[in-house]
């Protein structure tokens, strides 16, 4: 499955953007969000844009630490980003980013009470921040707190900042499904798909979505979104049989099963054909 949490660095007065997804982290600036105060020309006080002198040592410290343990734990360095997070809070012990990036790394590691602990430090020193929301929420839906999680990627998705509402979006979606409010995971998903048409596991719960109420060409139009991307895992490919032995098309099913004995012929889906279970 796809991971739908960012990662936001943030230093002491400029912010630097890495988003999460999958395994790929895109880097970015932004801009500040408490610029320091300077004089004009008439003796009042005017707000600058905060420039890397603006930080402290120690501060520039924990941000190249922060940036190292991101990048191990892109590469699934697990254990040495951990190392490169403690140090980066030894320099900077308030750095917000820290404890959210230390989460999901213990998210990762299965260390859920220490996962839970990290994303609340962070949402405590910095409680309006939307990425941290929508990554305790994916905490939360995936640690069996599902109608837990919709607060929090709600709360994302109040931010006017929040440059990444279709990861909330598809996240609430998902968990709504958890919940089995069929309703909210639909309206969610929508939205979701709105903002990013190309999502693959968007576009794959709404095939679900579909097929479930038996909308079979919607379901196909989705799932044909997936297909065409470079997620073409078991799972989509199940659909995909399953929507088109629905619709009768013989060819288009004989297709996808021998893509899905190909690549796939150890997989729960594979042995679900076998045994005929289209409607599981």
């Amino acid at each position: 499955m796809i991971e739908q949490v960012s990662i936001k660095l943030e230093s002491w007065r400029g912010r630097l953007l890495l988003a999460a997804a999958t395994l790929s982290l895109l880097t970015g600036l932004s801009a500040c969000s408490n610029p320091p105060l300077s004089s004009d020309s008439e003796g009042g006080s005017r707000r600058e844009l905060a420039t890397s002198s603006d930080q402290t040592e120690a501060q520039r410290r924990a941000g190249i630490r922060l940036q190292l343990a991101v990048g191990y734990y892109e590469q699934r360095q697990l254990e040495v980003a951990l190392d490169e997070i403690k140090q980066a809070l030894a320099a900077d012990p308030e750095l917000a980013d820290a404890y959210s990036v230390r989460g999901l790394i213990y998210m990762d590691m299965g260390e859920n009470r220490l996962a839970d602990d990290n994303f609340q430090r962070a949402l405590r020193l910095s409680p309006n921040n939307p990425d941290y929301a929508n990554n305790y929420g994916w905490f939360l839906c995936q640690n069996g707190r599902a109608k837990e999680s919709i607060a929090h990627f709600e709360t994302a998705l109040k931010s006017r900042t929040y440059q990444s509402p279709a990861k909330a979006l598809t996240n609430a979606g998902i968990c709504s499904l958890k919940l089995n409010d069929a309703v909210a995971a639909q309206r969610y998903l929508l939205q979701a798909f709105q903002f990013d048409a190309g999502n693959p596991l968007t576009n794959a719960k709404l095939a679900q979505l579909a097929y479930d109420r038996n909308d079979y060409e919607r379901a196909r139009f989705y799932i044909g979104l997936v297909l065409k991307t470079d997620v073409q895992n078991a799972e989509a490919l199940w659909t995909a049989i399953k929507v088109e032995r629905k619709l009768g098309d013989t060819a288009a099913e004989a297709s996808l099963v021998t893509q899905l004995r190909r690549r796939f012929a150890g997989s729960p889906e594979f042995a679900a054909y076998q045994r005929g279970a289209f409607n599981e």
